[in-house]
């Protein structure tokens, strides 16, 4: 249920857009639904107007589809899609942990480390969301402190991609362990300042995102067969209460 809070402001419909992102993201409009337009136009006290050029501002950067006859809704990533983002992904922040690692100063190695530290929390606790939201932010500073305006434009264009899948991988069993471990490395490196280290260990943690990520949808396609194969068991006959005796003539 969407909450009733009006949008106010001079840009109205880049304050439409800017809350369908954030709910898109967050999953609270999930891949493949459609856009209540009214419902939400309703809620958030705008006219149509402002929110139907929102979502052309959303269709351009490909969150939303428009079908014909029946409106928007939010794409949906599939399988081949994620096979082939992670690589290009994991070259892109491979070069931004390169270029951060060579650019950053003192303080910006402390927030690093702080950041990395909010993600130690998060997966000693077992917390996915948390965990998900810290990693968010210590990729997005790694890609900041490599202050390429060319780099940040080609990564920010896909990391909205990434974004859609809201790290799924990270309920895989042992996934936030080995992700947390990943990150070691990666903090390491840059604390070292070993630039070509840290592109290596923030390629090498993305990749391991899709082999999880592969991991966890064969789990929840064998999952509905092994519960089918359960309910389809057949049930052994009863034994004979009679006993079986051999016809004397038989001997």
């Amino acid at each position: 249920m969407v909450e009733p809070t009006p949008l106010r402001g001079t840009s109205m419909h880049d304050a439409v857009a800017t809350r369908l992102r954030g709910m898109v993201f967050d999953r609270e409009l999930a891949p493949g639904e459609f856009i209540d337009e009214k419902q939400l136009a309703q809620a958030w006290a705008v006219s149509r107007t402002p929110l139907r050029e929102a979502l052309k501002v959303l269709a351009a950067e490909g969150l939303v589809e428009l079908v014909p006859h029946r409106g928007c809704r939010v794409i949906e990533l599939s399988e081949e899609d994620a096979d082939a983002l992670f690589p290009v992904m994991a070259l892109l922040e491979g070069r931004c942990a390169f270029e951060a690692a060579s650019k950053a100063s003192d303080e910006d190695l402390h927030q690093l480390k702080r950041l990395h530290e909010e993600l130690e929390r998060h997966a000693a606790a077992q917390d996915i969301d948390g965990y998900y939201r810290a990693n968010h932010g210590f990729h997005s500073f790694v890609q900041q402190l490599a202050a390429n305006r060319w780099l940040d434009r080609v990564t920010s264009d896909l990391r909205r991609f990434m974004r859609l899948m809201r790290g799924r991988q990270l309920a895989l069993p042992g996934r936030i362990d080995a992700s947390i471990n990943e990150h070691r490395v990666i903090i390491d490196a840059f604390v070292q300042r070993d630039a070509p280290r840290a592109e290596r260990a923030m390629h090498d943690h993305l990749m391991a995102q899709l082999a999880a990520l592969k991991k966890l949808r064969r789990a929840e396609l064998r999952a509905p067969a092994r519960r089918a194969a359960g309910m389809a068991k057949p049930t052994p006959p009863a034994k004979s209460k009679r006993a079986t005796r051999e016809p004397r003539h038989a001997r």
